[in-house]
């Protein structure tokens, strides 16, 4: 047992948490049941991590550039606040499990192990299961193990007795939500991306599912409005000078200095200082400039990466998806989104949800919430601006700049409820993004409230909801991710007949 725990352990460590050696592992490991030869393999695989490394630094860029603004906010105001946002959710976890429920923190990678195999087994058994998505987002993984196995254990302290027991219980649970939530967003993928084989396994899969539903719904030309025609952002002619709007990185650069310039402006010269930002003599303009830039060229590095490794993933798995998990494609990280649709979704996206989460944050200072909520910038960005570039397919610029402003709403309250009712937020932090603000109270609600039953009512919900969509479309759904091409002949038959 102790060498099966080594060997996970180095696994876990070094491949499964670093998604660039997990891509390209899963590249090698395609292209070998590809029966490519050695030179493609091992040149398909280089340009896959090279690739994912060329995403990580763009994004990573993104969130190390603008998550110290956003937390400023907090010191400078000395405000007593939760952070919503990923790393600072695992940190509340990591201190404050063993002292809230005596348990240590190593258990959750032990879950994180099993959680895949179920999620491996999901969808190995497709035909029964109707789940055909793989989640291979590890660094997300650990995230949601360290919060899944928080709410899990206030949920259901029956369980706390027989650890074997509640591993079992929250890996069903969360290897259940991996395959299910990414196996949502096959369809959002596949439409937006032209058929490029992939979907998302990240922290807002549901959110992405029932946005888009709701774009088509509410602003685009589905149900009654079938004959409308929607206005996507990159069809909107803009007159005169607005029309420099029309380039991505002159609108991002623009947008980005008025709405962060103003954010650095109020945390003020000293704070910027004192916080090793700014350096004395430096311009605080220049720096202001400077800072905003950088959301451009970093979303450009990241939609470079994008570009250079979807393809060899999307090709290699096919020998996978043959082999191994028949009809599957493979849940990347939402950034690879924004390398498809329309690049102003990106920002207008994010923009949108931000303003959602300025004023849900100045609710509760009015309301005086014992839980008060700083804006972390992962959910800010990576939730709402992936949010954006789906409902800018289904439902144009309204939906656009609506429903990721809705997102934003969701993305505090839930945080501020859910954190402060388990605990999580006296630790400083909440994981805050959309699938974990609203999805995952939800469970925890259930399951508290309903003990055994709650649990069992979670596991069946989730696993009715690929039966439920295979019964909505039982021609298309596993031709869409078999045979992208024979699925839009197929759409255009069934629309012609209407």
């Amino acid at each position: 047992m102790d060498i099966l725990m080594t060997i996970w352990t180095y696994f876990a460590t070094n491949i499964l948490q670093q998604p660039a050696f997990m891509i390209g592992l899963i590249v090698l490991i395609g292209y070998i049941l590809l029966g490519k030869p050695w030179y493609d393999t091992l040149s398909g695989t280089l340009k896959a991590i090279v690739g994912y490394l060329i995403l990580t630094v763009g994004s990573g860029g993104l969130t190390n550039n603008f998550r110290p603004v956003l937390v400023g906010l907090k010191d400078r105001f000395q405000m007593d606040a939760m952070v919503i946002d990923p790393y600072f959710g695992q940190n509340a976890v990591t201190v404050g499990v063993e002292e809230v429920f005596g348990k240590g923190f190593g258990d959750a990678m032990i879950l994180l192990f099993i959680a895949f195999i179920v999620n491996i087994l999901l969808v190995r058994f497709t035909k029964q299961t109707k789940l055909r998505a793989l989640f291979t987002t590890g660094n997300v993984q650990v995230q949601q193990a360290a919060t899944a196995y928080w709410l899990i254990m206030f949920a259901c302290p029956f369980l706390l007795e027989n650890r074997v027991a509640m591993l079992v219980v929250m890996a069903l649970l969360l290897g259940a939500y991996w395959a299910v939530g990414s196996n949502l967003t096959i369809k959002p993928c596949q439409e937006v991306t032209d058929g490029a084989g992939f979907c998302l396994a990240h922290q807002q899969m549901f959110g992405v599912a029932f946005f888009y539903w709701l774009a088509g719904k509410l602003f685009g030309n589905e149900g009654k409005n079938k004959d409308k025609k929607v206005k996507r952002i990159e069809d909107i002619e803009l007159p005169g000078f607005m029309s420099m709007f029309n380039d991505n990185m002159v609108s991002a650069s623009i947008l980005m200095l008025v709405f962060f310039g103003a954010i650095l402006c109020v945390l003020g010269r000293d704070y910027l200082i004192a916080g090793g930002f700014l350096q004395e003599g430096q311009s605080m303009v220049f720096y202001v400039i400077q800072t905003c830039l950088y959301f451009a060229v970093y979303l450009a590095i990241l939609q470079l990466g994008v570009r250079t490794f979807v393809a060899e993933l999307t090709a290699s798995f096919q020998g996978i998806a043959d082999k191994i998990l028949p009809g599957s494609v493979p849940g990347v990280d939402c950034a690879v989104i924004f390398g498809f649709g329309a690049p102003n979704a990106v920002t207008l996206g994010f923009l949108a949800g931000f303003v959602g989460q300025i004023l849900a944050i100045i609710v509760l200072v009015v309301l005086k919430s014992p839980v008060l909520v700083i804006c972390g910038f992962v959910p800010l960005f990576f939730d709402n601006a992936t949010i954006g570039v789906f409902v800018n397919e289904k439902g144009g610029l309204k939906a656009t700049l609506i429903l990721p402003f809705i997102s934003g709403l969701c993305q505090v309250f839930g945080s501020a409820l859910i954190a402060g009712w388990v605990g999580m937020a006296a630790y400083g932090g909440y994981l805050g993004m959309w699938d974990w603000a609203v999805v995952w109270p939800v469970f925890t609600v259930a399951m508290k409230y309903l003990s055994y039953a709650g649990v069992a009512v979670v596991f069946i919900v989730l696993m009715a909801i690929p039966q439920i969509q295979y019964r909505k479309d039982k021609e298309g759904y596993f031709l869409m991710t078999e045979d992208y091409e024979a699925y839009k002949e197929l759409r255009e038959k069934q629309h012609a007949a209407k």
